[in-house]
């Protein structure tokens, strides 16, 4: 077993452990066998990044082990520079989620981290799979999880939210099982996703296979108009839930557009970009003005994870490397800016019993070191330069003027209405006199809350200021990516 297989399988025994022996009455050693495996797992993916070599786009970690041979079915696994760092992220995100649970969930303790870090292996999987059945296996196992994590520990609709957040996405799933099995039978009987993408395919054949995949991952991103389960999910979803399905399950869509629509079918990819296009627009500017009318926090967050995605599949499919590796590094950015601003809610929820804008005021008054954090966190949701949220924004309208200026200055749009809703929550949350006895008697932020939302707050800034260790991993990938597509459009 290599470093990936570490990464997947740790988390993945450790929850299954849990889930097996786990007992309520035996909750603060649960917590903490759940924490040395959040972290053993964390740690185990750091080598993926010292050791990566960033001057080649090929795969590398790579472990290839028979599994079905019957099907010519392989357990391969690798990563390049287009999905080692959501490796990373994945695990570190967990680490978070476990902290963030420590003393707000109380019943089925061990159910709930077991939960997580059986979702956690699997999400790693997802990224670092090669083979297409393995792939379709992880992408689909993912669901499980978090449909059990909405539907148990949820809000009042959870039951609701958890039924419209699988179906949504599993629906969407099984038009790209079929797009795969024609794959297999058309590369002659693999399921070698690399060999995949060297297909000759004639350009029905893509049109099919682009729809196919688009259906799946549109849902997942989500795009306008399949995002309507989205903003169900996270306000019924428990804090941790919300976290890990803002940060790293959206973008299980997007990495989607990038490992198969477009190096498998990228004649498709480029005649069907307008459509594309558009949707990533109405996401950014649309979804931007429901924000603005919204009264629950936690729901304007989710529809402004919306509009920050719509960056990412615009990026995607202007087609340079500006926009490819600016939609990549708002992939990474987003995870840390909105899994740090549902933990804020979370804060503020564990305290009040309350998600609605109305039922705050005044709370720096009572909570000074903690509305310090919610503010940088809400300055990186806006875009503010020397945050994470600024970087891949800029990028992303950089490439866009490149390709069209009209496109760039309606993108760039998203910067105006993400300060608009941002800022209009914040000034109602956090600023103003105390609003009410609830307010009055908050008490600021403990240990343990600081540590996780400082360390937000290191990841958030440090990518601000210096994102070129991010941007150097995955720049050879992304301009191979390119070049083969368009190689492939010219032959």
């Amino acid at each position: 077993m290599g470093l990936l297989s570490v990464a997947i399988w740790l988390p993945i025994v450790a929850g299954a452990l849990l889930l097996a022996f786990g007992r309520d009455e035996r909750a603060g050693l649960v917590r903490w066998a759940a924490l040395l495996a959040a972290i053993a797992s964390f740690v185990v993916t750091i080598p993926l990044i010292t050791g990566f070599d960033p001057g080649t786009a090929a795969m590398q970690f790579q472990e290839k082990l028979p599994w079905i041979s019957r099907f010519n079915v392989r357990y391969h696994l690798g990563v390049d520079g287009i999905s080692v760092w959501f490796v990373l992220l994945t695990a570190f995100i967990t680490v978070i989620v476990v902290i963030a649970a420590w003393e707000v969930i109380t019943t089925r303790v061990h159910q709930y981290m077991g939960a997580f870090l059986l979702l956690s292996g699997l999400l790693v999987g997802v990224f670092c799979a090669i083979d297409g059945l393995l792939f379709y296996v992880f992408f689909e196992a993912t669901l499980i999880p978090m449909y059990i994590i909405i539907g148990v520990w949820g809000g009042p609709r959870r039951v609701y939210a958890a039924f419209k957040f699988f179906l949504y996405t599993l629906l969407g799933s099984l038009l790209m099982l079929v797009a795969l099995v024609y794959l297999y039978v058309a590369s002659g009987g693999s399921f070698d996703i690399l060999a995949w993408h060297k297909l000759p395919l004639p350009a029905h054949v893509q049109l099919l296979l682009f729809l196919a995949f688009f259906a799946a991952f549109s849902v997942k991103v989500p795009m306008w108009p399949v995002h309507t389960w989205l903003p169900d999910a996270h306000v019924e979803a428990p804090t941790g839930g919300s976290v890990v399905l803002a940060a790293i399950m959206l973008k299980l869509g997007a990495y989607g557009f990038l490992r198969f629509s477009m190096p498998i079918a990228p004649d498709a990819s480029r005649e069907w970009a307008w459509l594309v296009i558009g949707l990533s627009l109405v996401a950014v500017i649309y979804i931007g003005l429901v924000a603005l009318v919204q009264q629950d926090m936690k729901k304007l967050v989710a529809y402004s994870s919306i509009a920050h995605m719509g960056f990412v599949t615009l990026g995607f499919f202007i087609f340079n490397e500006l926009g490819v590796a600016g939609g990549i590094v708002q992939m990474i950015s987003h995870g840390f800016v909105s899994g740090a601003m549902f933990l804020c809610i979370g804060v503020l929820y564990d305290r009040v019993h309350s998600r609605e804008i109305a039922a705050y005021g005044g709370v720096v008054h009572t909570m000074p070191k903690f509305t310090a954090f919610a503010m940088l966190f809400a300055m990186a949701n806006c875009g503010l330069p020397g945050t994470a949220g600024f970087v891949g924004e800029w990028m992303v309208i950089l490439g866009t003027v490149q390709a069209n200026f009209w496109l760039a200055a309606l993108a760039a749009t998203a910067l105006i209405f993400g300060a608009a809703y941002t800022l209009w929550m914040v000034k109602r949350v956090y600023f103003g006199a105390i609003a009410n006895d609830h307010v009055k008697a908050l008490t600021d932020i403990n240990a343990r809350e600081f540590l996780m939302l400082a360390v937000l707050a290191v990841a958030v800034l440090w990518m601000g200021v210096y994102p070129k260790p991010f941007t150097d991993v995955m720049q050879v990938s992304v301009t191979e990516l390119l070049r083969h597509v368009a190689l492939t459009k010219l032959n």
